[in-house]
């Protein structure tokens, strides 16, 4: 028996009802349109030689390319395969193509009575470069054969795009960016997953903190802003914007869970009277669900009850502060995954002797591989391996550097929890309740174990060690950033993303010696300590390395993926977050921050929010966001634990003198 997966009603992908020359009415859009995120839209082709254009029944074609060729030009798809990068650039970057492909999607709005009035945007794919004259043009030709009763805007698709557009009045093409047309998007998906939970939803952070210590694996939390310390749950719903690189849908990502934008949830509750109720919640990436279920339903613990992180265990004996380019990612097991990261990466960038081209050498059909891209973005002309890895590798040492600091190793922690047997006694309970389960000690336990650590006096050797280990911004007053550096992170399964502390305003001997404590004492605090234990991750092998740099000022700071959170199966995409100031401002939520996708195999990048700033940046900014984007790119090669499709999560700064530095690099959950 064979049960077709289409749906009722939808069209005969066998029957093929393409329109060549015709106005476009809306029923007609509607009769020949699929849907993406959420939107009608509609595939056009223009035909400047024979001056028409085909509107595309999206069922049969799913891609301009394959349509130009095998319909108008008479190609075989075995003959577009072999050639595919110069028929695309054929019909993509050529200034006098023949060809203008675009694509029509049906938006509506709100009158001044109230009445949704629908709209048409016309935009390109992202890689296309047309010029202004080109894209007035191609308005032009789509203006005069849609239904007037409908207005049209064009969208620029990328930043090259919108420069071009800048010297045309907006009169003769109307227009609307990208981030003002979705800025205000009602329902936006951030993690891709489904879950069948019980739905809270709360208006306020007090509500969410009288509720928190009951919440458990079968719930689905709601609310404006999801704090960090959020405890293993089902699924997440913000309903206020947020960004898919906060440290919360890191770990929606990383735990697998749904997580999505729906800024009417409100409403959606009220109606269906759903907080408290059992429902089912998906995030596809055209759309977010939430169904109610006319009964309890029985719920089988999740499988992470029964996962059990592998980790090696780490190594204590005596080993010296030393300073981060001295160490390699081997060290992770003395020094912890952030500082052995940083290593690496001075390594990388000093040496220049990694081969960080190893991406763009992965077949991706029908291609080979990328090194033709790859060779385009870096401006060279030798695709020879051995000459891209030379120019990647002189690439990525003139964009960023990697910070100067120290690392202070596991075996300092060690000495000092030994040091005190009111430290010893307390492990000790803490040990034993964890082997006993007793979940509802962990908290108290945990909470007077940290007051300990931040409280005991440190051994006189591991205090002269910590003081010594950077003396001369000590000693000079400088401000010092102390940072985490564990080996219970970063780990396949368990990101650990915004759990550990970190403190950026220390200055002098005493306040390092309290923020070293601080550091410390995070890895018992009562969240980690759950989430570790929920994964088997023994507390008798978890420890806590420091990091200690000198603070460096930032006109800018921000994170990078180097994939597209929200669609998987982007490998051409990273996704960059900034905001005016450090990093933490754009992982703690405390901001929202602007956002960019950058392609780093065709080029070219676009805006997606302009964030709380409500501006973006100039183009000569954005321009030098999207070398650090191939950066990010070129170091995935190296870093990808061998696998060079793992994405990484780069935390990065950018100086008043325009340098960037990598402040932290690590694997990005999936």
């Amino acid at each position: 028996m064979t049960t077709s997966l289409r749906p009722p009603g939808a069209p005969d992908p066998a029957v093929d009802r393409t329109v060549v020359g015709a106005n476009l009415s809306l029923p007609l859009f509607r009769t020949l349109s699929g849907v993406l995120a959420g939107h009608p839209y509609l595939k056009v082709v223009v035909d400047r030689e024979e001056d028409t254009w085909h509107l595309l029944d999206t069922a049969v074609h799913p891609f301009h390319v394959n349509y130009v060729a095998t319909r108008i030009l008479g190609m075989e798809l075995e003959a577009l395969d072999a050639d595919l990068d110069a028929f695309n650039a054929s019909v993509y970057m050529d200034p006098g193509r023949r060809f203008l492909l675009g694509v029509l999607s049906l938006h509506t709005e709100e009158d001044s009575d109230g009445r949704e009035r629908p709209f048409l945007v016309l935009e390109t794919t992202e890689a296309d470069t047309m010029h202004g004259a080109l894209l007035a043009a191609f308005y032009a030709f789509v203006r005069s054969r849609v239904d007037g009763r409908l207005p049209l805007l064009l969208k620029p698709a990328n930043h090259g795009q919108e420069q071009e557009l800048a010297a045309i009045s907006e009169v003769r093409v109307p227009r609307i960016l990208s981030h003002e047309l979705f800025g205000n998007r009602t329902r936006t998906p951030l993690n891709v997953a489904e879950a069948i939970g019980r739905l809270h939803y709360f208006r306020t952070a007090e509500e969410y903190e009288a509720a928190a210590d009951g919440l458990g694996w079968s719930d689905i939390v709601a609310m404006a802003c999801l704090p960090d310390e959020v405890p293993r749950v089902a699924g997440f719903i913000n309903t206020a914007p947020t960004t898919p690189l906060s440290h919360t849908n890191v770990l929606a990502s990383g735990w697998g869970i749904p997580n999505a934008i729906v800024r009417d949830l409100e409403q959606i509750v009220e109606k269906d009277d759903l907080n408290g109720a059992w429902v089912r919640y998906r995030v596809r990436d055209d759309e977010i669900t939430l169904v109610p279920l006319a009964n309890t339903p029985a719920l089988q613990a999740p499988t992470w009850h029964q996962q059990r992180i592998r980790m090696e265990p780490p190594l204590l004996q005596d080993a010296p502060a030393l300073s981060l380019h001295r160490l390699r990612r081997a060290d992770r097991d003395r020094y912890g995954t952030k500082a052995a990261n940083l290593g690496e990466l001075h390594h990388v960038l000093d040496s220049r002797t990694a081969d960080l081209t190893t991406f763009y050498g992965q077949p991706r059909p029908p291609r080979t591989d990328l090194y033709g891209h790859l060779a385009a973005r870096l401006g060279v002309t030798d695709t020879t391996p051995a000459g891209l890895r030379g120019a990647a590798a002189e690439f990525a040492a003139r964009t960023v550097a990697a910070p100067d600091g120290v690392a202070l190793p596991f075996a300092l922690q060690h000495r000092f929890l030994t040091s005190a047997p009111t430290l010893q006694q307390g492990i000790g309970k803490l040990k034993m309740a964890l082997e006993l389960d007793a979940v509802e000690v962990l908290d108290s336990l945990c909470l007077h174990l940290q007051h300990l650590v931040r409280n005991t006096p440190m051994p006189d050797e591991v205090t002269r060690q910590i003081t010594q280990a950077f003396p001369a911004p000590l000693a000079a007053g400088s401000r010092l950033v102390v940072r985490s550096s564990s080996n219970a992170e970063d780990l396949p399964g368990f990101s650990a993303a915004g759990v550990y502390d970190s403190v950026t305003t220390v200055r002098g001997a005493e306040e390092l010696l309290d923020a070293v404590r601080q550091v410390w004492a995070s890895l018992l605090s009562p969240r980690s300590v759950r989430l570790r234990h929920q994964v088997g991750i023994s507390l008798d092998d978890t420890y806590m390395g420091v990091i200690i740099q000198q603070y460096v000022p930032a006109d800018l700071g921000g994170v990078l993926v180097t994939c597209n959170p929200t669609k998987r199966e982007d490998f051409r995409n990273v996704y960059l977050n900034c905001s005016p100031g450090s990093p933490e401002m754009v992982v703690e939520g405390t901001t929202l921050p602007q956002q960019y996708l950058y392609n780093t195999v065709e080029g070219g990048g676009r805006t997606v929010a302009v964030g709380s700033s409500g501006e973006d940046l100039s183009a000569a900014t954005r321009g030098r966001l999207m070398d650090l984007a191939l950066t990010g790119r070129l170091l995935q090669s190296h870093f990808g634990d061998g696998d060079v499709d793992n994405p990484l999560d780069i935390e990065w700064l950018m100086t008043d003198r325009g340098d960037f530095r990598l402040v932290q690099i690590r694997p990005y959950a999936l």
